[in-house]
Order: C-alpha cells, then sequence, then structure tokens
C-alpha cells in the first residue's frame, strides 16, 4: 500500500514537473531568463531522485513566483 502512495505521489510530482516547463517554455522573456528558469526546473528535477518532499516544497514555491510574475527577481 505505501508503495502505491509513493508512486501516486512521483507521478503527481512529475505532472507538476512537466506543467512548470510548459509554462517556462510559454513565457514571453529574454532567453537568458528563460533559460535560468529552466536551470533552476532541472535541478529541482533531479532533486526528487533523493528528496520528494522536498522536492514537492521546491517546485510550489517555484510555480507560485512564476504565476506571480517574480522570476525576473533574484538571481537570474
Amino acid at each position: 500500500m505505501e508503495r502505491d502512495s509513493q508512486l501516486e505521489l512521483y507521478g503527481a510530482v512529475a505532472a507538476q514537473l512537466k506543467e512548470a516547463h510548459t509554462k517556462v517554455r510559454a513565457l514571453q522573456v529574454p532567453e537568458g531568463v528563460r533559460m535560468a528558469l529552466t536551470r533552476k526546473l532541472l535541478v529541482i528535477t533531479a532533486a526528487a531522485k533523493h528528496d520528494l518532499a522536498d522536492t514537492t516544497r521546491r517546485l510550489e514555491r517555484f510555480t507560485t513566483d512564476l504565476d506571480e510574475g517574480r522570476f525576473l527577481e533574484g538571481d537570474h
């Protein structure tokens, strides 16, 4: 039973990552910004192999920032 819930969680995270990548590709921003966002998503994706809970938190924060237009701030 635990394995099934783990697989469901991985599936949900994978779907959220796919959606985030789609949003980044659709942004009308300079290529450098898009590349920086894509790199952040790749780091989040790689983290999923080691810590799914942390990945979920990071992905939610990334998506919120993206939806609220905060992707041009910070360390890009």
